[in-house]
């Protein structure tokens, strides 16, 4: 009886190890495709998206994924296609300015460390990410500094102005 139970513990130490590193994506493949607000004319926000697919050398298939962007942590969404995933951010353009955002991913035992150093105060530096993608925003354009409206009531105001002052002369 003895030894059926030390042969069950030599399994379950054996399997066990195998059974947890199964949730881990190894060697991870990433292709990304980015998107960031081009203007400020038309919208009050900055928005910034990453849309990336994901294929893992052991096959792992849409596993949840949480990006962390300068301190700010959010799930990534899986999209109806099979292992691929998607981000934005949005907030005021004086808060996401132009430059190079370093995005940082983690599975779901990274997550769970993220998190842990966050709560603890220390620094999340040190934490190994899934994988990296870096996007490149170059900041909005806020349009022209003189409108256009602005251009057309003053040249209406001018030629008025002219035309006005000729009869005036005609007149004379």
């Amino acid at each position: 009886m003895a030894s059926i139970y030390t042969i069950l513990v030599a399994l379950f130490v054996v399997i066990l190890p195998v059974s947890i590193s199964g949730d881990t994506c190894l060697a991870p493949q990433v292709t990304s495709q980015s998107y960031s607000t081009p203007e400020a004319v038309v919208s009050f926000d900055t928005v910034l998206i990453v849309e990336f697919s994901l294929t893992c050398k052991n096959n792992l298939k849409n596993i949840n994924l949480y990006a962390d962007v300068a301190g700010r942590t959010l799930p990534a969404t899986k999209t109806s296609e099979p292992n691929k995933y998607q981000i934005s951010i949005t907030d005021e353009p004086k808060k996401l300015p132009s430059g190079a955002y370093e995005i940082r991913f983690f599975d779901e035992e990274g997550f769970a460390l993220l998190r842990k150093a966050q709560r603890s105060g220390e620094s999340t530096g040190s934490l190994k990410p899934l994988f990296t993608i870096t996007l490149n925003h170059p900041g909005i354009w806020s349009g022209p500094l003189i409108q256009s409206e602005f251009v057309a009531a003053m040249t209406a105001i001018i030629v008025w102005w002219m035309a006005y002052t000729q009869r005036g002369k005609l007149l004379a």
